[in-house]
C-alpha cells in the first residue's frame, strides 16, 4: 500500500478525540523545525485506510502510528522515532529504543489504556487552526 504524501514527509496518525494525543501533536508541531511531519487522526479517511491496509487491530493499537517511507511503526517505537527527530532534550528519549519493544510497550500500553481517564476525551476530533491546516491531511 502507498499513501500519497510528499517523499520527505512522515505521517503521524493519532487518536483525534484523545486530549493527551492532541497535546502531543501540538508538542510535535512546535518542535518540528524541519517540517518533517504531517498529521491525520486515526478516525479520518486516511487513518482508516492505513489501519485497513496494514491490518491493524485497533483494540490493541489505538493511539499513535507513524507512517514513513511505506513502513508503519506503532506504540512506543512510533513515539520514540518521532522523539528522536525533535531536538534536545526530547531526542534523548530515543535511547530507549535499545530496550526491546515488548518491554517498552508494557509502559506504553498502560498509559494508552488510561489516557482518557487521566487526560480526558473530546466529543469530536481536533480541528486544526487555519495556520496549521496544511500540516493535516485526509483523503
Amino acid at each position: 500500500m502507498h499513501i500519497e504524501i510528499p517523499k520527505h514527509k512522515k505521517l503521524i496518525l493519532f487518536d483525534g478525540v484523545c486530549n493527551l494525543c492532541n497535546n502531543t501533536v501540538q508538542y510535535v508541531i512546535q518542535r518540528d523545525h524541519k517540517n518533517k511531519y504531517l498529521f491525520a487522526s486515526l478516525q479520518s479517511k486516511v487513518g482508516k485506510q492505513i489501519i485497513e491496509a496494514f491490518n491493524i487491530d485497533t483494540t490493541k493499537t489505538d493511539s499513535i502510528l507513524l507512517y514513513s517511507n511505506g513502513q508503519l511503526y506503532s506504540k512506543s517505537t512510533a513515539a520514540l522515532k518521532v522523539a528522536a527527530t525533535l531536538g534536545f532534550p526530547t531526542n534523548v528519549l530515543a535511547i530507549s529504543l535499545i530496550i526491546p519493544a515488548f518491554i517498552r510497550n508494557v509502559v506504553y500500553d498502560y498509559i494508552a489504556k488510561n489516557r482518557y481517564k487521566w487526560y480526558g476525551k473530546k466529543k469530536d476530533c481536533m480541528i486544526p487552526s487555519p495556520e496549521l491546516k496544511s500540516k493535516f491531511i485526509d483523503l
